[in-house]
């Protein structure tokens, strides 16, 4: 079942789950050490979908910082033992779609892994930065433009 809550939503189950899947993913499979508590889910809405008391996909949809700025969606995943079944796509086109209902003239942002850009490509966004380091694995900033869906 899918499920778009607010911080002060989550159960105290459901926020561990989530955390516990994110730090498996970024830092345990990628091995990649960071401070993965970063106060941003503090404002951020969690998209995720869950069965079985597992984390399937998940997404973090981080609010503008202000009136001009874009929505960001970050910390995408789909359990290893789920990927290749489409969770992926359902969960973007989840996101986006949220974002639009909220604001419909808005751009939305991403820090994508290099080696992935092409997934969010295939939902539209546009590369428009060189390739950085960001916590030591190679990203492209991406961005969707409303006016190109």
């Amino acid at each position: 079942m899918w499920h778009l809550k607010q911080f002060e939503e989550l159960t105290t189950p459901e926020l561990y789950r989530i955390l516990k899947e994110r730090v498996d993913i970024f830092v345990v499979e990628q091995k990649c050490p960071y401070p993965e508590i970063d106060n941003k889910d503090l404002t951020a809405c969690h998209l995720f979908k869950q069965e079985n008391g597992r984390i399937i996909a998940y997404a973090r949809i981080l609010p503008p910082e202000d009136r001009n700025a874009p929505y960001t969606i970050g910390r995408v995943i789909v359990n290893k033992e789920f990927r290749r079944e489409g969770y992926g796509n359902d969960l973007m086109e989840r996101a986006i779609r949220f974002i639009l209902q909220k604001n419909p003239e808005t751009e939305i942002t991403l820090s994508a892994q290099t080696y992935i850009k092409h997934f969010y490509q295939s939902h539209g966004f546009k590369e428009v930065s060189d390739e950085y380091l960001e916590d030591g694995i190679p990203h492209v900033t991406m961005i969707l433009k409303i006016d190109t869906l």
